[in-house]
């Protein structure tokens, strides 16, 4: 009996345990620690620096009008012209040959006029006298005519091979300098293929090659300081003068041309410079790589609530730049976005907000 009850409070004992242990509230697991950062919105003010170089504002490529072999080449790269110099000369023997029959052809039309002239002569005087008839008259008046028509295109004929025989001789249009030549002597060349490139004098740009993306918000100032590569101290002014409607498929940028004002001593030709760029000023908020992740395929940011949760914000970058992005838009001043620690998170997920330490240390 004593046993009985013995194992009857042994029972009422697990029990009265195990009812006790069912009133023990739940341990919460520990949170996620992050580092955060308040969102202050600054302006942000991108620049680009770009490298080109001094090119002529008009640029001639100078070619034959008439096919053949070049015989005569009378300049190099970088040899200054004048107005109307013969710079090269293709062996004129075909076209002379076509000169010499077309004034053959004339001497022989002149001769035709002469004698179709003379016998209408004749005609006009016997005709009065009833010593020939209208018919014979008239066909003699018709051959003058015809003889004088293949006169005048004969003689036509003559001055086109002469201007034929002139496109042998490749002249300068304009003063200036030889940047590119594209055949040698010995060469025979087509008709308006370039055998020269020819920088005319005058007005001078600056050429960059650009990324479209860089081009997406124009400079706040028009006027540009461009400057030597390799020696910055010698600069000038310039203005955007022309940006090309199309992306080159080659190189996949776009030509920005900066009319430049008056250039300084050392700053030629084919001189290498450089420009800095900078477009107007928007409201941005500058965040550390870390604080970047994305959601489905845009760029996004985690962020902690009033509640302490972690929520998921698509946002706009603006630009990328070395250890940082700037965010144009998604952000609202105050909110405090996670900047270390996203890792592990998911939507709703309570975080604890840890102090980054002063001096380098691990990250949470």
């Amino acid at each position: 009996m004593a046993g009985c009850v013995s194992k009857g409070l042994l029972a009422l004992v697990v029990l009265l345990s195990l009812a006790a242990c069912g009133d023990k509230p739940a341990v919460e697991k520990a949170r996620p620690r992050v580092y955060v950062q308040e969102v202050r919105p600054t302006d942000f003010a991108a620049s680009v620096t770009l490298t080109g170089d001094v090119q002529a504002r008009v640029q001639t490529e100078l070619s034959f009008r008439v096919g053949g072999k070049i015989i005569q080449r009378f300049v190099n790269v970088s040899d200054r012209v004048t107005a109307r110099q013969v710079l090269a000369r293709l062996d004129p023997k075909d076209l002379q040959i076509n000169v010499d029959s077309a004034r053959a052809q004339v001497a022989a039309e002149q001769a035709r006029v002469a004698q179709a002239s003379a016998a209408f002569v004749r005609q006009q005087k016997l005709l009065p006298k009833g010593y020939t008839s209208q018919s014979e008259y008239d066909a003699a008046q018709a051959a003058l005519r015809s003889s004088q028509s293949a006169l005048v295109a004969a003689q036509a004929q003559l001055a086109n091979a002469r201007e034929q025989l002139s496109y042998t001789e490749l002249v300068a249009d304009a003063p200036g300098v030889i940047t590119a030549r594209q055949a040698e002597v010995g060469q025979v060349v087509q008709a308006t293929v370039p055998i020269f490139s020819l920088a005319r004098d005058g007005e001078r740009d600056a050429v960059f090659n650009v990324y479209e993306s860089l081009l997406m918000a124009p400079p706040s100032d028009q006027t540009l300081v461009v400057s030597l590569l390799d020696n910055p101290a010698v600069k000038t002014t310039g203005k955007v003068r022309e940006v090309t409607p199309a992306v080159s498929a080659q190189t996949g940028t776009v030509q920005v041309k900066v009319s430049l004002g008056e250039l300084p001593a050392g700053m030629d030709l084919g001189s290498v410079v450089s420009v800095t760029a900078r477009a107007p000023s928007l409201a941005s908020v500058e965040l550390p790589w870390s604080a970047l992740t994305k959601y489905e395929s845009a760029p996004a940011v985690w962020w902690v609530d009033d509640d302490g949760k972690a929520q998921l914000r698509p946002v706009t970058v603006a630009r990328y730049l070395t250890g940082k992005v700037i965010i144009s838009a998604g952000l609202e001043a105050g909110e405090k976005v996670v900047t270390a620690g996203g890792q592990l998170l998911h939507p709703g997920m309570r975080v604890e907000i840890a102090t980054p330490p002063t001096s380098q240390g691990d990250a949470p």
